[in-house]
C-alpha cells in the first residue's frame, strides 16, 4: 500500500472516530455523570496512544542512542511514557466510577458541576505539564524549577503546582462520590470505594515534601509509588471489577463484595508490609529484607479469585454474557494480574535475588506486564461495557459487525506486551549475570552489559513487539468508538442474582 493510500485510510479512520464520538456524546439517554465519564475515557485513550508512541521512541534510543539527541532525549521520552501511563489509567478509573456511580447509588451525582470543572482543570494541567516536559528540561535545578518545571523524582516528576492540583481534583472526586452515596443508597462497594478515595487523595501528599537525606526521601517516595499506585489503585480496581462482573455476568453481589472485603483486608495485612521490598537498598534496617520479601506476593490474589469465583457463579446460574469484548478483557485482567503482578513480581522480589536484578531490565519486564495486566486490562474491559450501554445496551456478542477489530486488538496488545516482557526479561537476565554477578556492579560491568549482543538483540525484539502493541492500540481506539454502531439486536438485561 502506498503512502498516499495509508494517509487516506488514516484520515478516513480518524473522521469515522470523530463522528462516532460525537454520536455518543449526543445520546439524549446519557446522564450528566455518564457524559462526564465519556470525556474521561476519551482523554484516557489519547494518553494511552501517547504512552505507546513515547515508549517506542525511548525503545528506539536503546538501539540508536544518538536518535533525536538534544532534540527529544531519552530521559524526556521515558518521563512522558511513564507519566502518560499513570495519568491515562487514573482517567480510566475516574471515568469508570462516574459511569456506575448513579446506578450504584440510585440518585443523580451530587456536585456534578464541580466534577466537570475538575475534569477540565485536570486536563488543562496535564497538557501544560506535558508541554513543559517536552520543551523545558535543560538547566540547573532550583526551588523555582521544582515548583514550575520538574520535581526531579522518578515516576512523579510533575512540578509541585501540578501535585497540588492532583490532590485538589482527587478531593473533588471524593466529594462527588461520598456525597452521592450519602444522598442515595449505601452498599459494600460504596463503603470500600469511599474509604479508598480518602487514601487516594491522602497518600499522594507523601511525595509533596523534599528531604535532603536520600534514604528518608526514598522512603516517602515509595509510599507514593507503591501505596498510591499499587494499594489504592488495587482497591479501586476491585470496586470497578465488582460492579462490572454484576453487570456482565449477573454475579451475586454477595460474591463480589466478599472478595472486595478480602482485598481490603489483604491490602492492610500484606500491602503495607509488602512495601518493604522497595526498602532493601535505600539504607533502611535489615528486618525489611524478611518482611518485604514475604508479604509482597499476596496482593493480586483477591482480584483473581473474584473473577474465577464470578465466572463459576455465572456458570452455575446459567447466565449468558452479551458483551464478549468486555468479558475477554476481564479474563485477560485475571490472567495478566496474576502473572504480571504476582508471578513476575515475586520472581525477583526476594532480597537474595533482588540483589542481582534490582535496577536492571528485569524490573522493567515486571513493570510492563504488571501495569498492563493489573490496570490497563480492567480499564479496557470497562470501556467496552460503557460502549455497550452508551449504544443503548446493544448485543455485543458473536456475529457482531466488524467484530474482527476487537479480537485483533485483544490479540495484538496481549502478544505485544508479552513479547516486550520476555525481551526485557532476557536483557535483565544478561545484565544480572554480567553487570552484577561477574563484574560486581562496577561502571565497567554496566557498560559491558549494555553492549552485549544479548542485550542489543533483546532491545530490538522489544522494539518489534512495541510496534505490535502500537498497532493493537490503534485498532482498540478505533473499535471502542465505533463498536455497536448500527446494531439493532438488544442485549438481555442482566439483573443481580
Amino acid at each position: 500500500m502506498s503512502d498516499k493510500h495509508l494517509q487516506q485510510s488514516a484520515a478516513a479512520c480518524w473522521a469515522d472516530c470523530k463522528q462516532a464520538y460525537a454520536e455518543l456524546m449526543a445520546n439524549p439517554h446519557l446522564s450528566g455523570g455518564r457524559k462526564l465519564a465519556l470525556h474521561y475515557f476519551g482523554v484516557a485513550m489519547v494518553l494511552f496512544m501517547a504512552q505507546l508512541l513515547f515508549g517506542l521512541l525511548a525503545g528506539l534510543q536503546f538501539i540508536f542512542p544518538s536518535f533525536l539527541y538534544e532534540i527529544l532525549d531519552f530521559n524526556v521520552n521515558r518521563m512522558v511514557h511513564i507519566n502518560a501511563m499513570v495519568v491515562w489509567m487514573l482517567y480510566g478509573f475516574m471515568g469508570s466510577v462516574y459511569w456506575f456511580l448513579e446506578d450504584e447509588s440510585g440518585v443523580e451525582i451530587v456536585g456534578l458541576k464541580w466534577g466537570q470543572l475538575a475534569f477540565w482543570v485536570l486536563t488543562g494541567a496535564v497538557a501544560v505539564v506535558v508541554l513543559v516536559y517536552l520543551l523545558i528540561q535543560i538547566g540547573s535545578g532550583s526551588d523555582t524549577s521544582l515548583w514550575l518545571i520538574n520535581e526531579g523524582r522518578e515516576y512523579i516528576e510533575a512540578p509541585r503546582w501540578a501535585d497540588i492540583g492532583i490532590v485538589a481534583v482527587m478531593l473533588v472526586f471524593f466529594y462527588n462520590v461520598a456525597a452521592t452515596f450519602a444522598a442515595g443508597q449505601w452498599s459494600g462497594i460504596a463503603g470500600v470505594l469511599t474509604l479508598d478515595l480518602v487514601a487516594l487523595a491522602g497518600l499522594y501528599l507523601a511525595g509533596m515534601f523534599y528531604v535532603t537525606n536520600i534514604s528518608v526521601d526514598q522512603y516517602w517516595w515509595w509510599w507514593v509509588i507503591h501505596l498510591w499506585v499499587e494499594a489504592t489503585w488495587e482497591v479501586l480496581v476491585g470496586c470497578i471489577m465488582a460492579w462490572s462482573l454484576m453487570k456482565l455476568l449477573g454475579v451475586r453481589r454477595q460474591v463480589v463484595q466478599t472478595w472486595l472485603y478480602i482485598e481490603v483486608a489483604l491490602m492492610f495485612g500484606s500491602g503495607i508490609l509488602g512495601l518493604g521490598h522497595h526498602y532493601f537498598w535505600i539504607g533502611t534496617p535489615e528486618y525489611w529484607f524478611t518482611i518485604g520479601g514475604f508479604f509482597s506476593a499476596l496482593e493480586p490474589i483477591p482480584l483473581v479469585a473474584m473473577v474465577v469465583h464470578s465466572v463459576y457463579d455465572a456458570g452455575v446460574h446459567r447466565f449468558k454474557n452479551s458483551n464478549h469484548p468486555a468479558l475477554a478483557w476481564v479474563i485477560a485482567h485475571a490472567f495478566g494480574n496474576f502473572l504480571g503482578a504476582g508471578v513476575w513480581g515475586f520472581m525477583h522480589t526476594l532480597p537474595q535475588i533482588n540483589l542481582y536484578t534490582h535496577g536492571t531490565q528485569w524490573s522493567a519486564s515486571h513493570g510492563h506486564l504488571a501495569f498492563f495486566g493489573a490496570y490497563a486490562t480492567i480499564n479496557i474491559a470497562f470501556f467496552y461495557l460503557a460502549a455497550q450501554q452508551a449504544r443503548g445496551n446493544v448485543w455485543m456478542g458473536g456475529g457482531l459487525a466488524d467484530g474482527w477489530r476487537w479480537k485483533a486488538a485483544l490479540a495484538l496488545l496481549n502478544i505485544g506486551v508479552m513479547g516486550m516482557t520476555v525481551a526485557l526479561l532476557i536483557a535483565g537476565y544478561e545484565q544480572s549475570f554480567i553487570e552484577r554477578a561477574v563484574e560486581g556492579s562496577t561502571w565497567a560491568g554496566y557498560f559491558a552489559a549494555q553492549n552485549h549482543p544479548w542485550f542489543i538483540q533483546a532491545m530490538v525484539w522489544r522494539m518489534l513487539f512495541g510496534l505490535v502493541t502500537l498497532t493493537g492500540g490503534g485498532l482498540l481506539f478505533w473499535d471502542l468508538l465505533t463498536i455497536g454502531r448500527g446494531e439493532q439486536r438488544l442485549a438481555p438485561i442482566i439483573s443481580e442474582a
